[in-house]
């Protein structure tokens, strides 16, 4: 059961709202009052989007400099809550194979875009003394049995920048929280393009479990972005359904 009321009158950006764990937290935030800024790099899913619920549209890749100004200017003044959920995978490339082009968009979109957007909100959330922010993870930044070289080290650093954030900005009111799941049932492109990657994680994923859904990672977020979660600040909350426990 959600509440109505506890979103009502902020303003929450999601990116990667277009599909997927975006999408459901997107409806989530919605459903419960918030402003939604949403942020997709397809203008089709997006307008999907918007036919269901209303947002505040932004088109665009995340690691282009104007998107994130766009964004900020989407919010118009207020953000009461950011969702770092857009993200990629490496085709579970082992380090003897990834290459250049593959390691820098997957950093790129992974650390980089989020770091980005993290420093424009942080002077709105510290001007008004609060505000909540939420990186996803993965299983991947937990252990580096889940996927390729890039992906596992691009989870582990939003895991990084999440704790770093949490320290530096408590006591200006900001919180900064991490999700990590396990699998989750969405259209990301996880098609494998190393045969030794598969070969050398295939072993691990026996312990992975059922797929999640969406809606139950969107659950994981909204709650971190809330004030239910006011005393929570430097976390990574697995959803993984028990893999981090194996």
């Amino acid at each position: 059961m959600t509440s109505a009321a506890r979103f009502s009158g902020k303003t929450v950006i999601v990116t990667g709202a277009g599909s997927g764990i975006g999408r459901a937290t997107a409806h989530r935030l919605a459903d419960e009052g918030a402003a939604v800024v949403a942020v997709d790099v397809n203008q089709e899913a997006l307008d999907g989007l918007g036919a269901e619920i209303a947002i505040r549209p932004v088109v665009g890749d995340l690691t282009a400099a104007d998107v994130i100004e766009r964004i900020v200017a989407a919010a118009d003044g207020r953000i009461d809550g950011l969702a770092n959920v857009a993200g990629i995978m490496d085709g579970f490339l082992p380090a003897s194979e990834v290459d250049d082009a593959t390691w820098d968009r997957v950093m790129g979109v992974n650390v980089t875009a989020p770091m980005r957007l993290i420093r424009a909100v942080l002077p709105v959330m510290v001007a008004a003394g609060s505000g909540s922010i939420v990186n996803v993870s993965s299983e991947a930044g937990l252990r580096g049995s889940a996927a390729g070289a890039a992906y596992t080290a691009s989870k582990h650093a939003i895991i990084g920048l999440t704790r770093s954030v949490a320290v530096a900005y408590k006591q200006d009111g900001v919180r900064s929280n991490a999700v990590a799941p396990g699998g989750v049932a969405t259209n990301i492109d996880a098609a494998p393009k190393s045969q030794l990657g598969i070969e050398r994680l295939q072993p691990y994923f026996v312990n992975a479990g059922k797929p999640a859904e969406p809606e139950q990672l969107a659950a994981a977020i909204t709650w971190l972005l809330s004030d239910d979660a006011g005393n929570t600040n430097g976390v990574v909350l697995a959803s993984d359904g028990g893999w981090n426990a194996v």
